[in-house]
């Protein structure tokens, strides 16, 4: 059986940009994922289940359109929803809720080896194992966004700059592939990354002087 039968209606085209079709399951995606990327600027809880019902739709997507890094970290991204959704609710002092911080300069540290590493070794994989036609850019946007989202998670405020750079690699990267429905969310996504990171910092400022806190070690 085909991807295209396990998957029926989702691949089946909900109209045709230019002569390239967009299938419903790239619209579901679209909509999903702006309401998504709103409610977390917005701090707003429901952002983790908006998110899961999301990354479902577009890891189908992008196994389509022969992305299998980024379809892969569909799945993973299932397991940090559940995890973030968790950490804001719980992750905080004493299990209360969590609050936006700066990123500490070992979390930075951190994630740069394990970004590097990340990267070569999903090339290797992708280049050895799969048709991938763009296998350093699709490796290096997963290795990005695995930051991003486990910032995201923590409330970290600079994962918001994490998720610019992916989404100004993704934007042409899908125009490539002729997924030019969720390029163009990617350009959504960046203009409310940047809204997300003023919004961010705004509330963490107004925080800092009202009750300065330690900063994180």
């Amino acid at each position: 059986m085909s991807l295209h039968d396990l998957l029926g209606p989702l691949l089946h085209p909900a109209f045709t940009l230019g002569s390239t079709p967009t299938s419903w399951g790239e619209v579901l995606g679209f909509v999903t994922g702006a309401v998504n990327v709103w409610l977390v600027v917005r701090q707003h809880i429901a952002n983790w289940p908006v998110g899961i019902a999301n990354v479902v739709l577009l890891g189908l997507i992008f196994v389509d359109g022969g992305l299998y890094a980024d379809a892969g970290l569909q799945g993973v991204y299932v397991v940090l929803q559940v995890w973030g959704w968790w950490q804001w609710l719980y992750g905080g002092r004493g299990r209360t809720e969590l609050l936006t911080r700066r990123t500490s300069r070992a979390e930075w540290v951190g994630l740069a080896v394990a970004g590097v590493a990340a990267t070569a070794l999903l090339t290797w994989m992708l280049s050895a194992w799969t048709d991938s036609t763009v296998p350093f850019w699709d490796a290096l946007t997963t290795t990005i966004s695995l930051a991003a989202t486990y910032g995201q998670s923590r409330k970290l405020l600079e994962s918001w700059w994490l998720w610019i750079a992916a989404d100004l690699i993704y934007i042409p990267l899908y125009s490539y592939k002729h997924l030019y429905l969720t390029s163009v969310l990617y350009v959504l996504f960046l203009a409310l990354c940047v809204a997300g990171l003023v919004a961010w910092r705004r509330e963490w400022a107004t925080r800092q002087t009202a009750t300065p806190v330690p900063a994180a070690t």
